[in-house]
């Protein structure tokens, strides 16, 4: 992502990185003089990304497909953007909306945008919000309008990056599948988290897993036995961790029922299909639908099972932790370099046996 922003002409290869491909393609559109081709990995060209294209050619962004009509690669010409008002479907990936959100401020009116249906994003759209409004910029969120007021210059300013909370689910499910007893401290999480994703706090007290504030991190308690059989979340504001939650299931023995997944089909894998088709090798029973997934409560783990990554950091981190449970081979383990490249190196400061194959 940092080297793509600096990018003004020639080839942008962003390999398997989805949100680098949503917010690229708004920033080079509002950049004038920018003339670039935006590409990535082979799956990366089979993600959609027709509503973030129409809605920045809706603004007057001179954006063309170069392969497959709808899909990267993109050949993109920056140029002012005059126009100021745009909707979006207001169920898609929130990567969209905060792509537009995200470049608003640069535009000459600023811009006005109206979400079309039932809002699923909340959360980051917030999270969006607030970082603009840390560096002077101002919005607001009413109903289904979402406005951010235009700003020329932004001077310096000096913004402490709070870690990501989606990455703190694996240590959320490695606590879970530990002993009574067991903690681990994380760094750099504050209590009143702008991140969608740090719900975990209250998603992993069913697990018996307490979280602690301290003054810079979190500790990560495992306070009680699973008393619970059967659990069901609405992910839709939280879809990303969903790979995290039905794994602790899993490893836990229990059975859950998770909805609001309609955007993972078209992350980095379908990963429902993925879900299924890895947890079934484990001796899981499991459903899904495009927009559900269910796992049936069960006490038995198959071992020496060779997990598929399908290309996703997410597979990878996510079923790391039944590692505790049976013996598992995490197949092209190495893509986790998109996201958390220390993630092996953490699992060995924790105790766990990693062996390169």
């Amino acid at each position: 992502m940092k080297k793509g922003i600096q990018a003004k002409e020639g080839n942008v290869d962003i390999h398997h990185a989805g949100t680098a491909m949503r917010f690229l393609t708004a920033f080079f559109a509002s950049q004038a003089g920018v003339n670039v081709t935006l590409t990535g990995s082979q799956r990366m060209q089979e993600r959609p990304i027709k509503i973030l294209v129409d809605a920045l050619k809706d603004l007057g962004a001179d954006i063309d497909y170069l392969k497959n009509e709808d899909y990267p690669p993109l050949r993109i010409k920056g140029k002012s953007l005059h126009k100021s008002e745009v909707s979006l479907p207001a169920d898609i990936s929130s990567q969209y909306i905060s792509a537009l959100l995200l470049i608003a401020p640069s535009l000459e009116h600023g811009l006005v945008l109206e979400l079309v249906g039932n809002i699923t994003s909340v959360p980051y759209i917030n999270m969006t919000l607030g970082l603009l409004e840390q560096i002077g910029i101002g919005s607001s969120f009413e109903g289904n309008t979402v406005r951010v007021n235009p700003k020329k210059h932004v001077g310096e300013i000096s913004i402490t990056v709070e870690s990501d909370w989606s990455s703190a689910s694996y240590f959320y499910s490695i606590t879970a599948l530990c002993e009574i007893g067991t903690e681990i401290r994380l760094s750099s999480y504050r209590k009143d988290s702008l991140q969608g994703d740090s719900i975990l706090k209250e998603l992993y007290k069913d697990f018996g897993v307490k979280t602690i504030f301290n003054a810079d991190s979190i500790t990560l308690v495992k306070t009680k036995a699973n008393q619970i059989a059967d659990l069901e979340y609405d992910l839709a504001n939280t879809p990303d961790l969903a790979q995290t939650v039905v794994v602790t299931c899993f490893g836990l023995g229990i059975g859950c029922h998770l909805t609001g997944l309609h955007t993972l089909k078209i992350k980095e894998t379908d990963r429902l299909l993925a879900l299924k088709n890895e947890l079934s090798k484990l001796g899981a029973k499991v459903l899904v639908t495009d927009r559900t997934l269910t796992l049936d409560s069960s006490n038995k783990i198959n071992s020496e099972v060779a997990i598929d990554t399908y290309n996703d950091h997410r597979m990878a981190m996510a079923f790391a932790p039944l590692a505790l449970k049976t013996a598992i081979v995490i197949n092209d383990s190495e893509v986790i370099s998109k996201s958390y490249p220390d993630f092996w190196k953490d699992l060995k400061q924790l105790g766990f046996s990693i062996t390169d194959l």
